[in-house]
């Protein structure tokens, strides 16, 4: 947990809603982050990390003027230019496009959840905390919406049932023994449909998950386009 680091993270928060950038500020703060800035715009919040370069930001997808897609092009622009800043985004909504674009950007330290999840406040500081130590947490939503908006991709469909739950499952970012227990099965299982789904997508296997991720993404991407 945060409050277990010896130097607290330094987080910029980028949200238009006063009353969820308030309870989100409140949230931080009493799980041991240090918000060094809350906007309520993405050209204040750009700013923002350009001055307190924070260890992770947590930036809101749709923002002021035109609530479309300013608040994910400024996380773009983190990625880009503070390769070292983590980035936590959260949506109203599931933005597939932009959610696959976040990921393939830079596969360390990013993640995308829907403001949902806001509300189970423990496991939202454990996702922040997985984001800053440099892992990857997709919503499971945007993971289910990827893989049915692809399965008419032929690669996709020589997986198993069994390969197709420990796929979704591996793009939310879970580990092989969290696979495991997840379906209650022996974590060797896990890895033999791990290899076998990265031979019928004719991916190689990485070594760790956040790059099993993002061949992941990239893959399913690449179906949605052709």
């Amino acid at each position: 947990m945060s409050t277990d680091q010896t130097t607290p993270l330094r987080v910029v928060l980028a949200e238009d809603s006063v009353l969820l950038r308030d309870g989100l500020v409140r949230l931080l703060e009493v799980s041991g982050f240090e918000v060094a800035d809350a906007c309520g715009d993405a050209e204040t919040f750009l700013k923002a990390v350009e001055l307190h370069r924070p260890d992770l930001v947590v930036c809101d997808v749709r923002m002021p003027p035109t609530f479309t897609s300013e608040g994910i092009r400024a996380a773009l622009v983190v990625r880009e230019e503070y390769p070292e800043t983590a980035v936590m985004v959260l949506s109203q909504y599931v933005e597939e496009h932009y959610a696959t674009e976040l990921v393939s950007s830079h596969p360390r330290g990013v993640g995308y959840l829907l403001k949902d999840r806001v509300a189970d406040t423990s496991e939202f500081v454990e996702a922040l905390d997985q984001v800053a130590a440099g892992g990857t947490v997709l919503d499971p939503e945007v993971v289910t919406q990827l893989l049915s908006r692809s399965r008419h991709v032929d690669p996709l469909s020589r997986l198993t049932p069994r390969e197709r739950e420990v796929l979704g499952l591996m793009a939310e970012g879970r580990t092989n023994a969290a696979i495991a227990t997840q379906l209650v099965v022996g974590e060797g299982a896990v890895e033999k449909h791990v290899s076998s789904i990265f031979a019928k997508l004719d991916l190689p296997p990485a070594e760790a998950d956040h790059r099993q991720v993002l061949a992941v993404l990239q893959w399913l991407d690449h179906g949605e386009r052709a």
